[in-house]
């Protein structure tokens, strides 16, 4: 029977996190430890986001890396601690927030991170013992803020889902001037990570009505505004804009993911290097043309649904705008161009075949339909 369940506390709009101070005392929190990376730091983030919001001196863990992995948990777990924290406030993109996580179920939970990701039966084991979260994010495309789930990297190298609705955070600060010194790379990268999250959840084939219309509508905004968030990043309406599409993605992620997530994360974990958000806009049109043809898609004229939402005319595919748009982003046209060479095929397909985005595709994918996929995007 489907579950339809949707939790998170939002604080959206110009100025929210400012009110950070209010929501540690509103839910008792006392200690928290602020998870973020070194660049938000430099950024002065950290600090404008405590002058604003009044809240004491907090420990910062800004040891993030650009793919959160198991060491820098346990390197989180030991900071949580020694400062003998009671809670996590998440500050910075996806990577930040997704390693949030994963300290707030590790420093509760005895044993390995492996013990919990979804693929090895790990939904079980994460308890209400979770330490509370509150997550702000920098960035407009992982919409980790809302999410249910981490993507990290175990010390085998594999790069799982921590999913539990434990780890959601109790409330997300949404505040757009926050993502308004991104770079315009970033800003490309990140926003295409966002249109790849609604069409994804969109294509699923769970049933999840509400979940499909927050896709299509955060779809409708990204596509209207991510160029001009990209042209002028000072713009705080295409700013709003693109941080609504990216937590309206997450919001529908309970309506399950696909092929673009299980190669990317594949990827991800045999180069952590490579961008999470890169990756998704460079599959996903190859990823679409495979699912055409999946009984879902075609019943729910889901791909007209899609063209739509992002306003195309009838003589342009949905597979060659969303190729388009990456040029003109100055994104990668392939993933040669990301460095990804043909003789890594078989492990990438074989991740692929293991992740758990994997079994909510549309149409089911082969190793010899994985194998194609790659070779149409290089």
């Amino acid at each position: 029977m489907p579950v339809i369940n949707y939790v998170t506390e939002i604080r959206f709009g110009t100025g929210s996190a400012a009110e950070l101070g209010d929501i540690c005392a509103k839910l008792g929190l006392q200690r928290p430890l602020i998870v973020t990376d070194k660049g938000v730091v430099a950024a002065g983030l950290i600090d404008l986001i405590l002058g604003q919001s009044g809240l004491q001196a907090c420990e910062v863990f800004d040891g993030t890396p650009s793919n959160p992995t198991e060491e820098a948990s346990r390197q989180g777990v030991q900071a949580f601690h020694q400062a003998r924290c009671d809670a996590i406030i998440a500050v910075g993109g996806g990577s930040s927030i997704d390693l949030a996580k994963a300290i707030a179920v590790s420093a509760r939970h005895p044993g390995p991170l492996r013990n919990f990701a979804l693929i090895e039966g790990g939904l079980n084991n994460i308890t209400a013992a979770t330490a509370p979260i509150i997550a702000i994010p920098t960035t407009a495309g992982t919409g980790s803020e809302v999410g249910r789930g981490a993507i990290i990297i175990l010390d085998d190298g594999r790069k799982v889902g921590i999913i539990s609705p434990y780890v959601i955070p109790r409330v997300a600060i949404c505040d757009p001037t926050l993502t308004v010194g991104l770079p315009p790379g970033l800003t490309a990268a990140t926003g295409m990570d966002a249109v790849a999250h609604c069409i994804e959840t969109f294509l699923a084939p769970g049933f999840n009505p509400p979940a499909e219309g927050i896709a299509l509508d955060g779809l409708r905004r990204a596509w209207r505004h991510i160029d001009l968030a990209f042209n002028e990043p000072g713009n705080i309406e295409a700013r709003a804009n693109m941080m609504s599409a990216s937590l309206q993605g997450a919001l529908a992620f309970q309506k399950g993911l696909g092929c673009v997530h299980s190669l990317s994360h594949s990827l991800g974990g045999i180069n952590p290097r490579l961008h999470h958000g890169t990756l998704n806009a460079v599959l996903l049109p190859t990823v679409i043309a495979f699912n055409r043809s999946a009984e879902s898609v075609v019943k729910d004229e889901k791909i007209d649904r899609l063209a739509q939402a992002m306003g195309l005319p009838a003589h342009v595919s949905v597979e060659t705008a969303l190729q388009e748009k990456s040029v003109a982003l100055g994104l990668p046209s392939g993933l040669a161009q990301m460095g990804v060479t043909r003789d890594l095929t078989q492990r990438i397909v074989t991740g692929a075949l293991a992740d758990h985005s994997h079994k909510t595709n549309p149409r089911e994918a082969s190793a010899d339909d994985y194998a194609r996929m790659l070779e149409h995007a290089m």
